[in-house]
C-alpha cells in the first residue's frame, strides 16, 4: 500500500491526541480519551503528551534508516538493492517510507507544540516540552533536507489545512531549509532547560544537533572548501556541549548499545521504545531485521543482512583471516560486526553466551539453524540487537513480549559524534590541526576503542573522516557524511563510493564449517572476493534523492523549481 506524506501530516492531529504515554516515556503508550481543552493543564500532562514523539511517529523509519542508508554508504552488502547500486527511483518503497515518516513526525510535533502552547500548565513545563517538540521537528527537517535537498516547509499544520495550502506548497531552496532547521533549534534552546530527566531532550541536545547542522551546511554551495563562519559556529556549539553538558563517553564502546544503557550520559537524542506491540510502533523492530533466524525468542530474518567487505577492511580485518591470528585492535569491530570465532557474553546469557559459528552450525544450540553460512561477506550485524527474552529481561527488567518489539533505544545523536564534529570543525579548511582541544576530542573517541593508541601531535581531515565511519557505522550516519562532502567536493564523494568493495566472497561456508568441525582454518584458491561485483556508476545527482512520486502526484508544485523564502521573516513562534 502506498501512503502520501502530506496525508500523514493531515492525520497527525488525530494521531497526536489518541496515543500518549503515561508517567514515563518507557511506559507502554496507552489509549486516552480526552480533548485538548481538558488536557495540558499540569506539568505531568505536558510531559505525558510529548512522550510519544520519542517513538511512535518514527516507528516505520527504523528498518530503512539503519539498513538502506548503510547500503547506500557502502557499509552493508545487499546485492542488486537500489540503494546499494546508488540508483534510487522516485517509486522506491523504502524512500517513500523514510520520507513519509519524517513528515509524520513533523506533523505530530506541530500538533503537540500547539496543544501545549494553548494549555494552562505551568510555564516551565510548557516551555520545556515545547522545546522538545521543536527538536523533534528539527530532526525531521534535517533528515529531509539531507535526503531531498529542496523541501516544502510545514510550519503549522492547522494553518496550512485551514487555508488549503497543504496541497499547493512549493519546495524552498536547500539553504532556506537549513536556515529553518537552525531557527527551530535556536528557539528550542531558548525554551529547554540545561538539564532534564535521563533520556529526555535538553538544551545541550538541541545545541549538539545545531553544531551538526552547521558542520553539514558549511559546504553547501561551496567548491573545494567550506564556509569558515559555519565551521566556527559548529566548533563553538560542539565545544559548549563537550565542556558544559555534564555528559561523558561510556568507558566501554559496546556498552553504548546495551538496553541497560538506554539512558546513558553519552546519549543526546534517542528514540526510546518499549518491548511490546501495544500499540504497534511502541517497540523497536530492528532485532527482527538484523538478527539471524533463531537469534531472538521471536522471529527474525537477518541472516542475509550483513556488513560489507569494505567496512570490514576499514576495521582492518578480512573474512578469510583466521580467528586465532586475526588482528582486532579496534573494539568497535566486534561491537558492530560478528565474525568467525566471535563470542558475546551479553547475548544468550541463559546458554552461557553467544557463539557465532556454533549458532550457525550446531542444531542443538540453535534449533532454527539451516546449517550453512548465509552472510555472503562472512559476518552479521551486532548493533540493534538485545538477544533473547532472557537477555531482554536481564537488561530491562521484563522479557520482550512479541516479535518486532524490543525495548532497546536507538541513538540519533550521541556525544562521540559531537567530539568528532568539534575536531573536524577545528581542522576546517586547513587539512590538519595541532590544536590541543581538537586532538583531545579525537583522542577521547579513538582511544576508547583502539588498543595502545597514543595521543597524536596533530590530526587531519582524513583521520576524522575515517574515524566517523568506524565510530558510527550502522547508526544511519555515514550516507549523510557523503552528502555533506558532496556539497563542496562531489568528485571525492563519488570516487569513494564507486570504488568500495560492495560484493561478496565465494565459498566462505566451506572455510567456516571446516574450522568449526576442527579441521583447521584452510583458505583455498576457491575462496575469493567476487570477480564480477556490481558496477556502480552514479552521478552527483545521487546525493539528492528524488521526491517520492506519490507526493508529486498529490502536489504537482513539488516538481517545480524551488523558491527562495526568508524563513526568519516568514515564520515565527
Amino acid at each position: 500500500m502506498k501512503y502520501n506524506a502530506y496525508k500523514y501530516i493531515l492525520a497527525a492531529g488525530v494521531f497526536g491526541l489518541s496515543l500518549t504515554s503515561c508517567d514515563d516515556f518507557l511506559d507502554r503508550p496507552t489509549e486516552d480519551s480526552y480533548t485538548t481543552e481538558q488536557y495540558y493543564t499540569t506539568s505531568g500532562e505536558c510531559y505525558s503528551g510529548v512522550n510519544y514523539l520519542y517513538n511512535l511517529p518514527w516507528s516505520d523509519l527504523l528498518d530503512s534508516w539503519f539498513s538502506e542508508l548503510e547500503n547506500a554508504a557502502g557499509n552493508q552488502y545487499s546485492q542488486n538493492n537500489q540503494f546499494a547500486l546508488l540508483s534510487i527511483p522516485s517509486d522506491n518503497t523504502s524512500l517513500q517510507k523514510m520520507v513519509r515518516t519524517q513528515w509524520a513526525a513533523i506533523g505530530n510535533a506541530n500538533i503537540v507544540y500547539n496543544n501545549i502552547k494553548g494549555g494552562s500548565a505551568p510555564d516551565d513545563a510548557k516551555s520545556a516540552t515545547m522545546g522538545e517538540c521543536l527538536v523533534w521537528k528539527a530532526v525531521g527537517y534535517f533528515n529531509l533536507v539531507r535526503m531531498l535537498g529542496p523541501i516544502p516547509i510545514v510550519h503549522d499544520n492547522s494553518e496550512d489545512i485551514g487555508n488549503g495550502s497543504y496541497t499547493s506548497k512549493y519546495r524552498v531552496e536547500t539553504a532556506d531549509a537549513y536556515e529553518y532547521t537552525i531557527m527551530l533549534l535556536e528557539e528550542a534552546m531558548r525554551k529547554l532547560p540545561k538539564s532534564a530527566d535521563k533520556g529526555r531532550i535538553d538544551y545541550y541536545s538541541a545545541e549538539a544537533l545545531l553544531a551538526k547542522v552547521y558542520l553539514t551546511k558549511a559546504g553547501l554551495g561551496m567548491s573545494g572548501s567550506r564556509n569558515a563562519d559555519d565551521l566556527a559556529k559548529a566548533a563553538q556549539y560542539a565545544k559548549d556541549v563537550i565542556d558544559n553538558s555534564g555528559r561523558n563517553l561510556l568507558p566501554v564502546y559496546s556498552d553504548v548499545f546495551r538496553a541497560s544503557n538506554n539512558m546513558s550520559e553519552e546519549s543526546l537524542i534517542a528514540w526510546h521504545f518499549y518491548g511490546s506491540w501495544n500499540p504497534y510502533g511502541a517497540g523497536n523492530q530492528l532485532q527482527s531485521v538484523f538478527g539471524m533466524n533463531g537469534f531472538s525468542t521471536f522471529f527474525s530474518w537477518g541472516d542475509w543482512t550483513c556488513p560489507s567487505v569494505d567496512l570490514m577492511e576499514a576495521y582492518g580485518v578480512s573474512p578469510i583471516d583466521s580467528p586465532e591470528s586475526r588482528t582486532d585492535n579496534d573494539a568497535r569491530r566486534k561491537a558492530t560486526i560478528m565474525m568467525a570465532g566471535d563470542t558475546y557474553s551479553y547475548f544468550w546469557r541463559d546458554k552461557g553466551g553467544f557463539d557465532y559459528l556454533r549458532f550457525i552450525y550446531d542444531g542443538e544450540y540453535n534449533k532454527n539453524t539451516i546449517g550453512t553460512l548465509s552472510a555472503g561477506t562472512g559476518g552479521n550485524v551486532v548493533k540493534h540487537l538485545v538477544g533473547n527474552s532472557y537477555d531482554h529481561e536481564a537488561e530491562l527488567g521484563y522479557p520482550d513480549t512479541n516479535q518486532q518489539a524490543t525495548g532497546l533505544s536507538e541513538h540519533y545523536l550521541r556525544l562521540a559524534d559531537v567530539y568528532l564534529i568539534y575536531a573536524e570543525a577545528m581542522i576546517g579548511n586547513a587539512g590538519s590541526t595541532s590544536d590541543a582541544s581538537a586532538i583531545d576530542a579525537f583522542y577521547a573517541v579513538r582511544s576508547r576503542s583502539v588498543t595502545n593508541y597514543n595521543r597524536p601531535a596533530s590530526i587531519s581531515f582524513e583521520d576524522v573522516w575515517k574515524e566517523r565511519r568506524l565510530e558510527l557505522a550502522y547508526e544511519g550516519d555515514r550516507w549523510f557524511d557523503y552528502v555533506r562532502l558532496s556539497y563542496y567536493n562531489p568528485d571525492r564523494a563519488l570516487n569513494e563510493l564507486v570504488n568500495m568493495k560492495r560484493s561478496y566472497w565465494n565459498n566462505l561456508d566451506e572455510l567456516y564449517k571446516g574450522y568449526y568441525d576442527g579441521n583447521g582454518w584452510n583458505v583455498t584458491s576457491s575462496m575469493t572476493y567476487d570477480q564480477n561485483p556490481p558496477k556502480i556508476s552514479p552521478s552527483s545527482k545521487v546525493f539528492q534523492f528524488p521526491m517520492p512520486e506519490v507526493d508529486v502526484v498529490y502536489n504537482p508544485n513539488l516538481s517545480a523549481d524551488p523558491i527562495h523564502v526568508d524563513v526568519r521573516s516568514e515564520y515565527s513562534f
